[in-house]
C-alpha cells in the first residue's frame, strides 16, 4: 500500500509541506491527484514556528511534528498546483537566470585575466552563454505565443511602462495567483508587504522579507526602469523622495505599486492607464 492510499482513509483536511526549490512538486501533484488539499510553505516560516513552539533541535521527525502543529494552528491556504505549462515556463526562466549569472561571473573573470590561453577559453564560454541566453529568450517567446491566454496576459502586463518581456514572463510563471487576489494579499505573497517593527514608544523602520524571491528581484529591476520611463510612477517616487524616504524604500514602494497595478490589469483584463498608479 503506497503512502497516498494510506492517507485516503484518514481523510485529511490539509497536508502541509515545505517548499524546497521544486523537489516538493511531485508530492504536491500526487496529493492533488488524490484530491487531498495541500499547501507549500516557506521553510523559514516552518523553522521559525518550530523554534517558537520550543522545538530547538532539528531532525526529520521533529520537522514533521512541527509541520503538523503548524498546519493545525495556522491553517495555511491550500493553493492549486501550477499547470504543466506554467511549470515549464518557470523552468525556462530559472535556466535563463542561471545563464545570466554565469555570464556575469565569466565576464568578471575575463576582466581580471591576463593569460591569453585562459582569456581565449573565457571568451569561448561567454560566446556560448550568449547563444544559450538567446535560445532561452526564443523558447520563452514561443511558449507565450503558443498559449492564447498567456499571450493576452503578457500583452496586458507589457502595457505597463516599466514591465518588459522578462518581467512579464516571470510574473506569469512564478506568480500564477496574479489577478486572483487583492493587492494586499498579492504583495504579501511576493514579500513586498512591509512589516512593522515597533515596540512601546519606539517606531522602527518597515521591512519586507520572505515571499517569492524571483518575483521580488524582477520587480526591483522593473522599478528601476519605471521610475525613469513611467511618468505616473516617477511622480510617485518623487513624492516619496520629497518626504525624505531613502532610495531603497522608494524602490521597494515602486516595486510594490507595479505589482498591484499588474494584478489589477490581469484581474480586469484592461490595459495600463495612469489612474492605476493612484490606487493603493
Amino acid at each position: 500500500m503506497n503512502g497516498y492510499s494510506r492517507l485516503k482513509p484518514i481523510n485529511p483536511t490539509l497536508v502541509v509541506v515545505e517548499a524546497t526549490g521544486g523537489l516538493e512538486l511531485p508530492l504536491i501533484a500526487a496529493l492533488q491527484v488524490a484530491k487531498i488539499p495541500v499547501a507549500a510553505i516557506n521553510p523559514r516560516q516552518a523553522r521559525d514556528f518550530a523554534k517558537a513552539s520550543g522545538r530547538l533541535a532539528k531532525t526529520d521527525r521533529i520537522d514533521a511534528e512541527a509541520l503538523a502543529h503548524f498546519a493545525e494552528a495556522i491553517r495555511p491556504e491550500a493553493r492549486p498546483m501550477p499547470s504543466a505549462e506554467v511549470q515549464a515556463l518557470d523552468a525556462l526562466l530559472s535556466r535563463r537566470q542561471q545563464l545570466l549569472e554565469m555570464r556575469v561571473m565569466e565576464s568578471n573573470r575575463l576582466g581580471a585575466c591576463a593569460d591569453p590561453t585562459v582569456r581565449s577559453s573565457l571568451e569561448r564560454h561567454l560566446a556560448w552563454l550568449e547563444a544559450e541566453v538567446a535560445e532561452a529568450d526564443t523558447r520563452l517567446a514561443e511558449a507565450v505565443k503558443a498559449s492564447p491566454a498567456w499571450k493576452e496576459k503578457d500583452e496586458l502586463l507589457q502595457s505597463i511602462p516599466g514591465l518588459g518581456p522578462v518581467s512579464s514572463l516571470t510574473l506569469l510563471a512564478a506568480l500564477p495567483e496574479l489577478g486572483t487576489l487583492d493587492g494586499g494579499k498579492i504583495s504579501a505573497l511576493v514579500g513586498l508587504a512591509p512589516f512593522a517593527d515597533d515596540s512601546g514608544t519606539r517606531r522602527g523602520g518597515r521591512h519586507v522579507r520572505g515571499g517569492r524571491a524571483a518575483v521580488r528581484r524582477i520587480l526591483y529591476l522593473a522599478a528601476l526602469s519605471a521610475v525613469r520611463h513611467n511618468p505616473a510612477l516617477k511622480a510617485f517616487g518623487d513624492r516619496l523622495s520629497a518626504r525624505g524616504k531613502k532610495p531603497k524604500v522608494i524602490l521597494t514602494a515602486v516595486a510594490r505599486k507595479l505589482l498591484v497595478i499588474a494584478n489589477a490589469v490581469v484581474r480586469t483584463g484592461l490595459p495600463w492607464n495612469p489612474g492605476l498608479a493612484m490606487a493603493r
